[in-house]
């Protein structure tokens, strides 16, 4: 499992999933498996890092294990 915050900082952004979905290009299993702690592609976490308006230096923000 993984730590990580995706879920946390998407609601306080009052960002829906589908957004997210569009602005990562991913699919809405692939965010739901991730908000539940599953592992994900290096390539997909820098998408949600930067669809989250994160700069991908700032990664520990969002998933604090890598």
């Amino acid at each position: 499992m993984l730590d990580n915050h995706v879920k946390k900082i998407r609601e306080l952004r009052m960002m829906s999933k589908a957004e997210l979905v569009r602005q990562a290009n991913v699919s809405v299993q692939t965010i739901d498996r991730i908000e539940k702690g599953h592992q994900c592609r290096l390539d997909t976490r820098r998408k949600i890092i930067i669809a989250l308006g994160y700069k991908l230096d700032q990664k520990e923000k969002i998933f604090p294990e890598d």
